[in-house]
């Protein structure tokens, strides 16, 4: 399993119950509560600096060293947040139904087959984070094998980030981190045994293993030795092999930076080597910091081992490849080159470079989104008008469409094959269908397996919509909506809308459980798919990149427009929700139209793009954002930097922003500069909260328990600013208007 530095951070997921039904005149002004004493005030002690001819003032710098005056404020601003949030009537309730409810519900991450069983990562009923489970092909019971929860610190919890089974099934490598912060911690458990091995093995956040084909070791990335919070984290790493049984300071550096003088490798390059069962090559990777784009090599598998591989160069950035397979001779390659909706090549071991290839799946209106070689052939996940796509290359070059068992999108994470089985596996949902795990054999059927089973709930008063908005230029903004049947177009419920935009990532639909009690109070829960995503390929992806950016926020600001005029909501029932790279969206859309939303939810946001690449994180972002050290990149960056945009005066809409002390992918010292800058600058009187959670980071990685309790916490400010009386802190007659 390759551990991509892009996986982000998700709003949507679990699930709640209804709230009562409540007629909409009922809607009021939402009460302008503040607790005595308000939120902590931050010191102002401005750093100006001209870049690129531009005078640039800074007002906070200073909290960028994450010193003890700046924790001291992260907790006051935690406590101040939970006063508020804590005080909202209903709240409460909201939280003990979401967490009722995400109970009750089992959720798979992924699914591998291995010898004669399959491992599963699922979140059992009633837990609170995913664990490993064995479960021989045969049979309906299961093996508990891995769980992070027996790894976790007095006061912190702990995280299965990523694993892999050895073909023949005998070993599992696995990594744990702790409090959120990804920084895992590498194990190997022996399956006979049910024991860990001794050695284990820290800074693999990025392991993405990969057995040799005889189960006695594995590849694996490896960060270099430097403090966590260092500029350099997150480069120059390197991949190693290790054998079992065998003292990691005797692992072989296989593949990076200075190893072979034919292979150049930059610093925020990611190396990493892969094989498959049945194959003698290997295939050097490399993935330079977020940029989908890859590096690719090949070698025999034996030279590699001897210590001598006479490596191969198969494509470069230009050749625009975003994923492969291996499967014995053959290498295929998805590209993007000439095909926005991307195209499949195939190459050989006798001539593995780019310039032989094969086209053998050509574009088509579906957009290509991964592939993965099974013993029968070549597996190709798709999104066609949203919705996810199945097809099968088999050794005679034809390809066959797998009819699913309903519409719904596929989770690229959980879609596997492997080279000693036959079909596929993949998990599938909908807005409105909870997941269903399905494996799709070579003859074209489909089996729904009881892998991940259904939950009790009655999902048939929801449906979503697929519509378009046009954006100010012109091109349809594809848009899902989902609420309850009867929903009245007057303008009058209260709408949440979430935008991302970027890396190409897409937000494809996945069961709203958690949000159910939202649409149950007349609530609609929308996705704009803007620009900067990947849902209409490549193209779309481009247009919302670097000096192209304003595109995804102006987007989510013209769906929402849309929205409004369209009777699904109003100015002063709509909010929005943007999360990680989403917080450029938010966060530009806020500082860009104040008066457009009512509320705004800025989740671990991007929010200084400006100061973005002076953390740990910041420059394998490069590639997506640009960098200040280029006058192209300073203004690139400036236009999307939402704390340089936030003005004294302005009546900003009510926000919050969250963050994770342990987040190693948003430094939380963005959030919590721009929390600042909104609080001193709004003239509305409405609130701006900092969310804090000391025993977390990104989101990845965080318990049911925590998404529980911040659903709620979202979910109730929403509904109080919006206006629903059930969550007003005071009696009507002392409401006041709002800004």
């Amino acid at each position: 399993m390759r551990v991509s530095r892009r996986r982000f951070l998700a709003t949507t997921a679990s699930l709640a119950l209804a709230a009562p039904a409540w007629a909409a005149e009922d809607y009021v002004n939402p009460v302008a509560y503040t607790p005595a004493g308000g939120p902590p005030v931050a010191p102002v002690r401005p750093v100006t600096e001209t870049l690129w001819g531009h005078k640039i003032t800074d007002r906070y710098r200073w909290m960028e060293a994450e010193g003890p005056e700046w924790q001291a404020y992260m907790r006051a601003q935690g406590a101040y947040a939970a006063k508020v949030l804590g005080a909202i009537p209903g709240r409460d309730a909201l939280a003990a139904a979401i967490s009722k409810n995400s109970a009750a519900t089992a959720a798979v991450v992924s699914v591998q087959s291995a010898g004669q069983a399959l491992f599963i990562e699922r979140r059992p009923p009633g837990a609170n984070t995913t664990k490993l489970f064995l479960r021989p092909t045969e049979a309906a019971t299961e093996t508990l094998l891995i769980d992070p929860d027996s790894f976790a610190p007095p006061g912190a919890h702990a995280a299965l980030d990523w694993w892999a089974a050895s073909p023949e099934g005998a070993h599992v490598v696995f990594g744990i981190s702790t409090g959120g912060s990804e920084r895992s911690v590498l194990h190997i458990l022996a399956i006979a045994t049910a024991t860990l091995l001794p050695e284990s093995i820290d800074r693999t956040n990025w392991a993405s293993p990969s057995w040799l084909p005889d189960g006695s070791g594995f590849f694996y990335n490896r960060l270099q030795d430097v403090p966590p919070d260092s500029l350099d984290y997150e480069k120059n790493s390197l991949c190693w092999l290790h054998r079992l049984n065998t003292d990691p300071a005797q692992d072989v550096k296989i593949f990076g930076h200075g190893l072979a003088a034919a292979v150049p490798v930059r610093d925020i390059d990611a190396p990493g080597v892969t094989v498959a069962p049945g194959s003698g090559l290997a295939i050097g990777t490399l993935e330079t910091g977020v940029q989908n784009e890859l590096t690719l090599y090949a070698a025999r598998l034996d030279a590699v081992l001897a210590g001598h591989p006479a490596w191969v160069k198969i494509c470069g950035p230009e050749d625009d490849v975003t994923d492969y397979a291996l499967r014995g001779d053959e290498i295929f390659l998805l590209s993007h080159k000439h095909a926005s909706h991307y195209r499949v090549l195939k190459v050989t071991a006798q001539a593995p470079q780019i310039a032989h290839a094969a086209e053998v799946v050509p574009q088509s209106p579906a957009v290509l989104r991964a592939i993965e070689a099974a013993r029968d052939g070549l597996y190709i996940h798709e999104l066609e008008s949203g919705l996810a796509g199945l097809r099968r290359l088999g050794p005679d070059g034809a390809i066959t469409r797998i009819a699913l068992p309903f519409s719904g999108a596929i989770d690229d994470d959980s879609f596997y094959a492997d080279t000693l089985h036959d079909g596929a596996w993949f998990s599938l949902e909908s807005w409105v269908h909870p997941q269903v795990i399905c494996h799709a054999t070579p003859d074209g059927s489909v089996t729904q397996t009881d892998i991940a089973a259904p939950p009790a709930i009655d999902v048939s008063p929801y449906m979503s919509e697929e519509m378009f908005a046009t954006a100010r230029d012109g091109v349809r903004v594809p848009l899902s909506l989902i609420y309850r049947k009867g929903l009245a177009h007057d303008g009058s419920a209260p709408l949440l809308m979430e935008a991302y935009g970027a890396y190409g990532i897409t937000l494809d639909p996945v069961f709203m459980g958690r949000w159910l009690p939202f649409l149950d109070a007349g609530g609609v829960f929308a996705v704009a798919h803007v620009r900067g995503g990947g849902e209409l390929g490549e193209e779309w992806h481009l247009a919302g990149q670097k000096a192209t950016k304003y595109h995804t926020w102006q987007d989510a600001e013209d769906c929402m427009q849309h929205l409004i005029e369209a009777g699904y909501t109003s100015h002063r029932r709509a909010a929005v929700i943007g999360g990680s790279a989403g917080g450029i969206t938010v966060g530009r859309l806020l500082t860009e139209r104040p008066d457009l939303v009512a509320v705004v939810i800025d989740m671990v946001g991007v929010s200084d793009a400006l100061r973005s690449e002076f953390s740990p994180n910041g420059p394998p972002n490069i590639p997506e954002f640009g960098s200040v050290k280029t006058e192209q990149g300073f203004h690139d960056l400036l236009a999307m930097d939402a704390y340089q945009h936030v003005h004294d005066g302005v009546k900003y809409p009510a926000v919050l922003l969250t963050t994770g002390l342990n987040d190693p992918r948003v430094a939380p010292w963005e959030p919590s500069k721009m929390a600042a800058r909104l609080q001193a600058a709004t003239a509305s009187g409405n609130p701006v909260l900092l969310r804090v959670e000391a025993d977390a980071g990104h989101g990845i990685g965080a318990t049911r328990d925590q998404r529980d309790q911040e659903t709620a916490d979202i979910m109730a400010f929403v509904l109080w600013r919006t206006g629903d009386p059930r969550y007003q802190p005071h009696a009507t007659s002392a409401l006041a208007e709002d800004g």
